[in-house]
């Protein structure tokens, strides 16, 4: 197996069996990133084949000045985005009355729930929520460049991703009273 450096070097040759190495190396990791921001399974599947397609468009200009999987990850959260600016209405427009009031939950709740139970609440946010919360929770990025990327405004990233925790919280606390109803 080649080291990391190799790869991306012989990618950059244009070296197919290095491609495939690349793609199978690292397609797993990009389409979780696929699927943080859209629901439906095969259009995570057509975002990574256009991330791919970028990545190996701009391999030769990779510098490796942080890390590989940043950059690729960084290619496929843009044409993640990119797919929801062209297939989503009012991709930043969220009404505010969609999320209910929160009320008090039990904490022990996070305990019980594993990594696709956490995916697939965020997968029932609205669109904007959940671009901004995986924009913010998950990827790191500030509420300015989120600003940047979405074309709307820092206060506009906070008030969303404010609005996807309440929402987040809401759905934790139907999953609880669920629990607590299969418990009794």
């Amino acid at each position: 197996m080649q080291t990391e450096k190799q790869l991306i070097k012989n990618c950059q040759k244009g070296d197919k069996a290095s491609q495939y190495e690349l793609v199978k190396r690292y397609s797993g990791m990009l389409m979780a990133v696929c699927r943080r921001y859209v629901r439906d399974e095969q259009t995570a599947k057509d975002i990574l084949q256009d991330s791919l397609i970028l990545i190996f468009g701009n391999i030769g200009k990779y510098k490796p000045i942080g890390s590989f999987e940043g950059w690729m990850r960084t290619i496929t959260v843009r044409c993640a985005l990119s797919w929801l600016r062209k297939n989503s209405k009012n991709l930043n427009v969220v009404d505010p009355t969609a999320v209910e009031s929160v009320i008090s939950f039990d904490p022990k709740i996070y305990g019980q729930l594993g990594a696709d139970d956490i995916m697939e609440l965020i997968q029932k946010l609205p669109v904007g929520y959940r671009s901004v919360f995986n924009l913010f929770a998950i990827e790191g990025y500030s509420h300015k460049e989120i600003g940047e990327m979405l074309n709307t405004t820092e206060g506009s990233s906070r008030s969303q991703f404010s609005r996807a925790k309440k929402a987040l919280q809401k759905h934790l606390i139907s999953l609880n009273q669920v629990k607590k109803s299969n418990s009794i």
